[in-house]
């Protein structure tokens, strides 16, 4: 399988936007302000500015006229938050060659912006960093997609070829709708562009959720009269030609993952530091004076992309064989005076901050399920292997709504999973903290399904 390395590309640009900025800082300016306090608040000004703009939101088919669009909203917003700082924090005090400093970041920045999008053209022109893509149907709308494909090589897609009910003497027609399917599995096709005009909805929504299963982007090809959703968002080629995208989820944005991965770490380190570290010797104590066995209950679980990874929790119950085939239930015999306390107040689940900082599992996000009991979800309900796009959570959305411990029929699980995927389609940093707030809130509450 063909390795991809295009994420790399954003982390890498904010890097040397972020590099280019602090050498026009010590080169130009004055270097008394040349201290953490400032570089921290241009740093953070900046990510949080270039976020807002979509000043990194550049495609393939990005025109320089948008180019030179983002780079005036961005650095309007960031002159502005330039100022407010010494406004804020510095008032009165005058700072020799602010102008030349901003002018300078703006002529090395909008130089470096522009280099790599030419330098990215010329290289995917020879054939390098390409998408592999295919069309379904044959009609005018998309003919004109397959001649942007085919003249425009410096876009980087390698267009392989088209699907449709009408049969072609073209070399390259692929055959009918039916295969493209197994096709674009044993190709490794990245994108799949789909004629609305020519498929019906139950066709697309086929291609869609096959698209999402395998981590194939979706476009969408349409007529004159093609109504958009919020699902889609449009996008031009070659100035006139409009497709839509079929929106990702967001997850699949660079920054969604980091901003979650940096959250995650920092709220775990704070939590091993300032409860794990007093309350594991005393647990140790208690647990071991009701039962024998380990304080560290250690149970494997299914994580991201359905690996398997050691999940982390106190022993909240006696020594037995079921452990790794069955779930806790009402009034279960196997439950300690001690492991019942624990299991009220979640406290047996501290322990997974390890895991959290093993980077096996997140903050918030789908609580992992037993290997014997995932095979059993799956055969009941639909879309159940989406929740592996992720890493399973301490607590989520789920949990948090009321479902959460034993699962007594099928409902249970459905609803779960239900929220489960909605989480994934709809995350926000915003929601993660809500959630969090809401199991600190449940933990004092007490909660029913807590046994």
């Amino acid at each position: 399988m063909k390795k991809r390395y295009s994420h790399f590309i954003k982390p890498i640009q904010i890097l040397i936007d972020l590099l280019l900025i602090y050498g026009v800082i010590y080169f130009v300016s004055d270097t008394a302000f040349l201290n953490a306090y400032f570089l921290t608040f241009i740093t953070l000004f900046w990510l949080i500015s270039s976020y807002i703009t979509g000043f990194y939101t550049v495609y393939r088919f990005t025109k320089n006229l948008r180019i030179s669009s983002l780079l005036a909203k961005q650095f309007f917003v960031f002159i502005l938050g330039y100022f407010a700082y010494f406004g804020a924090f510095r008032e009165g005090t005058v700072v020799n060659n602010q102008f030349l400093i901003l002018a300078s970041i703006l002529a090395t920045t909008t130089f470096f912006k522009f280099t790599v999008q030419y330098s990215l053209k010329k290289y995917r022109a020879t054939g390098n960093n390409y998408r592999t893509t295919v069309v379904l149907g044959d009609d005018t709308s998309t003919k004109e997609v397959i001649q942007v494909f085919k003249s425009k090589a410096n876009l980087g897609y390698k267009f392989l070829g088209f699907f449709s009910e009408n049969k072609h003497n073209d070399p390259l027609f692929l055959g009918n709708f039916l295969q493209v399917f197994q096709y674009a599995e044993e190709n490794h096709i990245d994108e799949i562009y789909c004629s609305l005009t020519q498929l019906t909805n139950e066709q697309v929504k086929k291609v869609n959720k096959f698209a999402n299963e395998k981590g194939i982007l979706l476009k969408l090809i349409p007529n004159a009269s093609e109504l958009y959703s919020k699902n889609q968002s449009v996008q031009y080629y070659d100035d006139a030609l409009m497709v839509l995208s079929v929106k990702r989820l967001p997850f699949e944005f660079a920054e969604n993952f980091y901003i979650k991965r940096i959250f995650d770490i920092v709220f775990s380190f704070f939590v091993c530091l300032f409860v794990l570290s007093w309350l594991w010797p005393i647990l140790f104590v208690l647990v071991k004076l009701e039962s024998k066995g380990p304080l560290l209950f250690r149970q494997k679980r299914e994580g991201i992309n359905g690996s398997d990874f050691t999940c982390y929790k106190f022993r909240s119950m006696k020594i037995n064989e079921q452990s790794e085939k069955s779930h806790v239930t009402k009034n279960d015999a196997r439950v300690t005076k001690m492991g019942a306390f624990m299991r009220k107040t979640s406290v047996d689940e501290l322990p997974q901050f390890l895991n959290v900082l093993k980077g096996e599992m997140s903050v918030v996000g789908p609580r992992p399920h037993l290997e014997s009991l995932s095979i059993e979800y799956q055969r009941d309900v639909e879309n159940y292997l989406k929740r592996h796009i992720v890493k399973p959570g301490i607590t989520g959305l789920a949990q948090v709504s009321g479902y959460r411990g034993e699962i007594k029929k099928k409902a249970d699980i459905k609803n779960r999973i239900r929220f489960d995927i909605f989480y994934i389609e709809n995350w926000s940093f915003f929601l993660d903290i809500k959630i969090i707030f809401k199991t600190i809130l449940n933990v004092f509450q007490g909660e029913e399904k807590a046994y």
